[in-house]
């Protein structure tokens, strides 16, 4: 069996943004290398490339690609550039869903999801005066995964952009945990002023012990 079929086959869902004529490398193998690249290290395109090219037999042995040589610079860039960030998402959604759903439970209680967020190393560009990424993230501990991703532009936006997170993952029967920001009087009608949710939440987010 292939290593990450499952996640190769969540990566073919996603809509391939380039044209007929300019598709040389297979899509999901190259989104897979990038993933297998960043693990190992690699910061930048370059570094990718430089993975693909030093493992490039490797590679393809072990998943089945032809690759010939590692794809040039600005045809990673250009491909990483024309991905819908949401198709990408939403395929690692999938894909960590049914690895965490077939993950074995840690004990009696219910299953663990945390939520948090976090800031993104290297993601500011003084050039661009544009300040650092902020992430929430869906933590299941019990398969020790990330379910979810979701950019936030303020810490204060972390409340709405949680509750919506919830809904979206269609959780049900599991613990959720987040940190003191989310423990504020009357939270449910304050933010429903401000922002209101796509749809009812699954569940509440617990308070911290």
């Amino acid at each position: 069996m292939v290593p990450f079929a499952a996640l190769l086959a969540a990566l073919r869902t996603i809509p391939d943004p380039r044209r007929a004529q300019g598709k040389r490398y297979p899509l999901a193998h190259l989104l897979l290398f990038s993933v297998l690249a960043v693990l190992a290290g690699a910061t930048s395109y370059r570094g990718i490339l430089t993975f693909v090219g030093v493992h490039r037999e490797r590679l393809n042995a072990t998943f089945g690609s032809r690759f010939r040589r590692a794809p040039a610079v600005n045809t990673l860039r250009n491909l990483f550039l024309a991905l819908d960030p949401a198709e990408l998402e939403a395929a690692f959604r999938e894909h960590a869903r049914a690895l965490a759903d077939g993950a074995p439970a840690s004990g009696p209680g219910p299953r663990v999801v945390a939520l948090d967020g976090k800031t993104l190393r290297r993601s500011f560009v003084h050039l661009n005066d544009r300040a650092a990424a902020q992430v929430l993230g869906a933590f299941a501990c019990d398969a020790a995964l990330i379910l979810a991703h979701q950019e936030v532009r303020a810490a204060p936006d972390e409340v709405p952009a949680a509750r919506a997170l919830i809904g979206a993952l269609g959780v049900r029967g599991v613990l959720l945990t987040a940190d003191a920001l989310h423990c504020q009087k009357n939270l449910r009608g304050r933010h429903s002023r401000r922002q209101r949710p796509a749809g009812p939440a699954q569940a509440q987010p617990a308070a911290p012990a």
